[in-house]
């Protein structure tokens, strides 16, 4: 269903289900609290987790735990990469729902996009769980014609293109001393110290 972005934004902070464009694949998105609906919609088991994605570095800092060392770490890596294509999974707070990561609720991975329209959104509706468009295990979906089809419930966004660069992001996550590269996406990084 297309709608205006007031409404869209709206919806979500309803709690509604929407998709939204991102710097890489379109996202379904919703409150973190209602995190089971983008699990019910993909088809997707619980042992793969959502990310928390937001306007800004700011606004996911209370979502994650570690030691002032640890936070400047992850501030100079976020003033490099974000907003963009890196996602960092970091040892998660109390104020993650268990159902962002039900199988290992001590870890979020958080993102800030680089996309006009994503920053938007997630400016007005605060961070929101996120995750690739698609049936779980298929291809991201790339355009809105094609979130439409395979998901008629998902709210889109009307006279949007959809279309990112089609490259999920990197995803990174600290060992509490570097990092592991759990996923090469369009930024190149390795272990240890980007």
């Amino acid at each position: 269903m297309n709608l205006s972005l007031s409404v869209l934004i709206e919806s979500a902070k309803a709690g509604k289900l929407i998709s939204f464009p991102t710097d890489t694949v379109p996202a379904l998105a919703t409150i973190p609290v209602q995190a089971e609906l983008i699990y019910a919609a993909k088809q997707r088991s619980f042992d793969k987790p959502l990310i928390l994605m937001a306007a800004k570095a700011e606004d996911l800092w209370d979502y994650v735990q570690g030691s002032q060392r640890e936070y400047q770490t992850w501030q100079k890596i976020v003033n490099q990469y974000w907003p963009g294509a890196l996602t960092l999974v970091l040892p998660a707070s109390d104020k993650i729902p268990t159902v962002m990561n039900p199988v290992e609720p001590t870890t979020i991975g958080i993102r800030v996009p680089n996309h006009p329209v994503a920053q938007i959104i997630l400016a007005q509706t605060g961070p929101m769980a996120t995750t690739s468009a698609n049936l779980s295990g298929q291809p991201a979906l790339e355009t809105k014609a094609a979130i439409e089809a395979q998901f008629p419930e998902v709210l889109t966004l009307e006279s949007t293109e959809y279309q990112g660069l089609g490259i999920p992001s990197t995803v990174a996550k600290w060992t509490g001393n570097n990092w592991q590269i759990l996923r090469q996406g369009s930024i190149k990084l390795d272990n240890y110290g980007f």
